[in-house]
C-alpha cells in the first residue's frame, strides 16, 4: 500500500492524494522537527497542554501557520479529554484553542466542518489521528482517538455526525495517521475487556501475565467499517510514533515527558 502521508518539509507530512482531489484542501501531520522547543520537547512541540514554555509552543505554531498559509486565527481545536464528543465547527469557533489551551472547545475530541478558512486541528503523541474527507458534501474532520476514545467508538460518533450533516458514509474518505503500532502497544485486561468479541481476534494479541498487544489503528478501521465506510476508502499510514523516533514524539516511548504533533485539515479561505 502506498504511504498516504508524504513528507514535504522537515516539519510536516501531507495527505497528497486528497489535496490532489481538491486543491483548496490542506491536510497533514507535523513532525517533531524544525521548531524552537528544548529537550524533552525538542523541537516542534505544538501542544500547549504539556509543561513546555508557552512562548516556544506559540513560536512553533506561528512557524507552522506560515508554512501552511493558515493564520492562527483560523485554527480550531478541542480540549481532548479522551471523550467521544464531536463538534460541528462554524465561523464563530475560529481561533479557539489556537493561542491558549483554556479557549479550546470543551470536552471535544472530534471536529468537523464544511466552512472555508477554518483549520481543524488536533494534537497527538501515540493516539490515533483519524481524518475524514467527503468530496461530495464537502465535509471534513479530524478525531483524536486514544484507547478510551477508540473503544468508546469516537469513529462511530464522527460518521454519525457527518451523516446528520448530510454526508453519505459510502462517499467518505478516511486516513489513519501516524500513531503507535499494534506490535508495540502493550495494555492490560482492563483495556481489552471493552473490545467486543467480534473485533477481539482482529485487533488483540494475547501475551503472558494478562498482558495484550492492541492494534488501535485496526480497531478504528473495524469500527469505521461497521458504520458503512468502504474499506477501499480508508488509507492507513505505515508510520509509527513509537519506532520513528527521529520524526515523532511518543508518550509511551518517552515515558510521558514529550511534546505533541499536530494533525490538521481545512480549506483555503
Amino acid at each position: 500500500m502506498t504511504e498516504p502521508f508524504q513528507q514535504v518539509t522537515e516539519t510536516n507530512l501531507t495527505i497528497e492524494k486528497w489535496q490532489q482531489l481538491n486543491p483548496d484542501l490542506k491536510a497533514g501531520f507535523t513532525t517533531r522537527n524544525g521548531g524552537y522547543s528544548k529537550v524533552p520537547y525538542d523541537t516542534m512541540n505544538l501542544g500547549l497542554h504539556v509543561p513546555d514554555k508557552s512562548e516556544n509552543v506559540l513560536a512553533n505554531r506561528r512557524r507552522l501557520a506560515e508554512i501552511l498559509h493558515a493564520p492562527l486565527a483560523s485554527w480550531v481545536s478541542g480540549e481532548q479529554t479522551h471523550q467521544t464528543n464531536v463538534h460541528v465547527v462554524n465561523d464563530q469557533d475560529s481561533g479557539k484553542g489556537a493561542t491558549a489551551y483554556d479557549t479550546s472547545l470543551k470536552d471535544i475530541d472530534g471536529i468537523i466542518t464544511n466552512r472555508n478558512g477554518i483549520l481543524c486541528t488536533a494534537f497527538f503523541a501515540d493516539c490515533v489521528p483519524i481524518y475524514f474527507f467527503d468530496p461530495v458534501s464537502g465535509y471534513i474532520g479530524i478525531a483524536h482517538a486514544g484507547w478510551k476514545g477508540t473503544v468508546h467508538r469516537i469513529g462511530q460518533e464522527m460518521v454519525e455526525t457527518l451523516q446528520l450533516a448530510g454526508a453519505e458514509p459510502a462517499d467518505v474518505l478516511v486516513a489513519i495517521g501516524p500513531s503507535i503500532s499494534g506490535n508495540v502497544y502493550e495494555v492490560d485486561e482492563r483495556i481489552v475487556r471493552h473490545i467486543p468479541d467480534e473485533l477481539f481476534g482482529k485487533t488483540v494479541t494475547k501475551l503472558e501475565n494478562d498482558r495484550f498487544l492492541l492494534d488501535l489503528k485496526q480497531l478504528n478501521i473495524e469500527i469505521l467499517l461497521q458504520q458503512g465506510i468502504l474499506r477501499h476508502n480508508i488509507d492507513v499510514t505505515n508510520y509509527c510514533t513509537f519506532f520513528d523516533e527521529s520524526l515523532f514524539f511518543s508518550h509511551r516511548r518517552d515515558q510521558g515527558k514529550t511534546g505533541r504533533m499536530l494533525g490538521y485539515i481545512g480549506y483555503e479561505k
